[in-house]
């Protein structure tokens, strides 16, 4: 193993000799920017490939599943299985100062309706009626149609306890 060593001791000397400290950084950020043209960087759905295998397409009117059309792009415990309603925390919660939005279509109308997602905060986690669904999300950079994050941290206490749904705005049809 000493030829090992030694070719590696030549080899670095000779890179030594040659190049200096700034030349070797710019090299590696030369690399380092050419590869991310070459192998760019997409986002990509984290969801597992059957998460929607199994959708019930017909309309549910039940607020207590996760399959509730305002549910589209929630993520989180559903309040009206802790304690709460649609639109209102359980008592001893607070509603979050900040949130996230998505838009969902009511299948009983057709109309799209931009929907306010609002974690309750301030006691431990629920851990009733779990949902995940993460229609027309974005990546995280683009935090308010994000669902990923825990939206208690503008509160006094950043406890996630459950998420309500409310309706803040009607689609207008164009056209």
């Amino acid at each position: 193993m000493k030829w090992l060593d030694d070719f590696f001791e030549r080899k670095t000397r000779r890179v030594a000799q040659s190049a200096s400290r700034r030349s070797a950084l710019a090299k590696v950020g030369k690399l380092f920017v050419g590869t991310a043209f070459i192998l760019p960087v997409l986002p990509f759905d984290r969801m597992m490939p059957t998460a929607h295998a199994g959708e019930n397409k017909k309309a549910v009117e039940d607020d207590t599943s996760c399959d509730y059309w305002r549910y589209c792009a929630l993520d989180g415990f559903l309040c009206t299985c802790c304690g709460g309603t649609i639109s209102s925390c359980p008592p001893g919660t607070e509603i979050s100062k900040v949130t996230w939005v998505g838009t969902c279509r009511n299948p009983g109308d057709g109309k799209d309706y931009l929907i306010s997602y609002n974690d309750c905060c301030g006691v431990t986690m629920c851990g009733r009626c779990a949902c995940n669904r993460n229609e027309r999300e974005r990546p995280g950079y683009r935090l308010g149609v994000h669902n990923d994050i825990n939206w208690c941290m503008a509160n006094g206490s950043n406890a996630y306890h459950c998420t309500v749904a409310a309706i803040v705005g009607v689609g207008e049809q164009r056209g």
